[in-house]
């Protein structure tokens, strides 16, 4: 057991955390950044997701630092890899979903290599492999952090950057889960009704899957393969194991095989090795991400949930995935008119587990803390602002975002939730907690509803919710204004965002809804 203290302490180690410390560090504060997995990188690396971007992203429309992370990717590749010549722009794995599907282990190098200077120059220092368990709090102050190897942290700021939002009921903090009703937030999407906390969005417990075609790799039958085979929710056009889906724009069923004569297949969807951009004697076999409708896994909550329960559910969402793989090796309906596709096989080195699935599973809605300003659905949907090309603008904006209202099958048994929206604005006011003086949410746990979580989750608005949350608390550290000062004052803040590298507003160009 020891004890120390920081300027800033970040409690996990995802998108949002990453960006937050190399936010901070570069003010000269000093950081202590901790992961309860072996990976910084959350969705890029441990959850092992292809991040998903809208389409001005080579142009403008996210922050300096998370440029130079695509760029980094970009150029690992050209020297790490035996790639053919590649245009400046080119999509590693080739997949459809992403301008940048990559390989996650490479994210994660990209990541370390982002943070070295920081960590070299002593600003930074990271702790792996440990998570939260108590918050010591005076009154409305985080003071410090207990974790799980007896360590404890103190620090003047403290930020969350947890999958879960875990540090909000650990440290007495006023948060929100699930889904609103309409009649307190007015979103048309909302549930009639009273509230539902437990109704979130499913989680999916991701894996790397190559293809070998011609071999024989079929895994042994999972113990509960039978119970996945049969099961067809209720809102789905057939068996969740199966190639039937609904169109997530019009509701409509159709089919989405694994593999086709065009680029409308499963395995180009998030495809993240292209055999066809290496030199001919390297020639690896293609390989994908399996974050698909059919490994989907909303049959129970895990926020709020005895540590038991969680571990139930996080074990069925495995095996949920282990069926896909076995019910495509070897009962999948061809494209080609047979049965299976055994050559299909678990990329460990990818993954870097023992498996091949993602160290933790991807989490798509957390626990939401209860902030001075809370975006609804109102705000950026498209049809609720008809005639715009972007989402009116907030006064207080910390950054910018773009990406549809896409809400996965919820554990209520609710069916996707898919809404176009305009290219729409970070509101300083859902960073900042009602009553915490020193607590701040910096990923997906930030003042949004069930329905906005929708498109504020994705990997650029994330990492640039962690910036300005990290900045934000350099900057308070720094001038020893409080977070409700700077809310209610924002404009010399937000030329320290702006000289950080952080759009504050959409160019004055045409957009479109999306």
């Amino acid at each position: 057991m020891a004890e120390s203290s920081c300027d800033i302490l970040i409690v996990g180690g995802g998108v949002g955390g990453v960006a937050a410390a190399l936010a901070a560090c570069s003010l000269g504060h000093r950081v202590v950044l901790t992961e309860e997995t072996d990976w910084i990188g959350g969705q890029l690396t441990a959850q092992a997701v292809p991040p998903d971007e809208h389409p001005w992203i080579e142009e403008f429309g996210c922050t300096a630092r998370y440029r130079d992370y695509r760029n980094g990717v970009r150029q690992y590749y050209r020297d790490h890899t035996p790639l053919h010549p590649q245009a400046p722009d080119f999509n590693p794995g080739g997949g459809w979903v992403s301008r940048l599907c990559h390989e996650p282990r490479i994210g994660w190098q990209v990541l370390n290599e982002m943070i070295e200077p920081a960590v070299a120059a002593g600003y930074l220092e990271v702790r792996l492999g440990i998570e939260p368990v108590h918050g010591l709090v005076d009154g409305d102050e985080v003071m410090g952090v207990a974790f799980s190897n007896g360590d404890t942290m103190y620090a003047r700021y403290v930020l969350d950057a947890t999958e879960l939002g875990d540090l909000l009921p650990l440290c007495g903090a006023e948060y929100v889960t699930g889904a609103e009703s309409k009649s307190e937030t007015g979103e048309p999407n909302a549930v009639e009704g009273p509230a539902q906390p437990g109704n979130v969005q499913g989680l999916t417990w991701v894996m790397a899957l190559a293809h070998d075609a011609g071999s024989h790799r079929v895994i042994d039958k999972p113990p509960h393969y039978e119970k996945w085979r049969a099961y067809r929710p209720e809102f789905w056009p057939g068996p969740l194991l199966g190639f039937d889906i609904l169109d997530p724009h019009t509701g409509n069923p159709k089919k989405l095989p694994l593999f086709s004569d065009d680029w409308y297949n499963l395995f180009l969807y998030r495809q993240i090795v292209d055999p066809a951009k290496f030199e001919a004697d390297f020639a690896p076999h293609p390989v994908t991400i399996v974050n698909w409708p059919q490994n989907d896994y909303f049959l129970g909550n895990l926020i709020d949930e005895p540590v038991s329960t969680v571990r139930e559910r996080l074990e069925e969402s495995r095996e949920l995935s282990r069926s896909l793989l076995y019910w495509l090796q070897t009962e999948a309906p061809r494209h080609d008119g047979g049965v299976g596709y055994p050559g299909l096989y678990l990329r460990p080195d990818i993954t870097g587990t023992p498996d091949g699935f993602a160290m933790a599973p991807y989490i798509r809605e957390a626990r939401r803390i209860k902030a001075r300003f809370t975006v609804t659905e109102q705000m950026v949907a498209a049809y609720t602002n008809p005639g715009l090309d972007r989402a009116p603008a907030f006064s207080d904006s910390v950054g910018i975002g773009a990406y549809r209202i896409d809400l996965h099958p919820s554990t209520s048994g609710a069916n996707t939730i898919d809404t176009s929206t305009l290219p729409f604005q970070i509101p300083l006011g859902a960073l900042i907690p009602v009553r915490m003086k020193n607590l701040i949410p910096a990923c997906k746990n930030i003042g949004t509803t069930h329905i906005t979580n929708g498109c504020y989750r994705l990997h650029p608005v994330e990492w640039n919710i962690g910036e300005a949350a990290g900045l934000l608390a350099s900057y308070c550290l720094a001038t020893g204004k409080s977070m409700d000062e700077v809310h209610t004052h924002p404009a010399e803040y937000q030329r320290l965002l702006q000289d950080q590298g952080i759009e504050l507003r959409w160019p004055a160009t045409q957009l479109r809804a999306l």
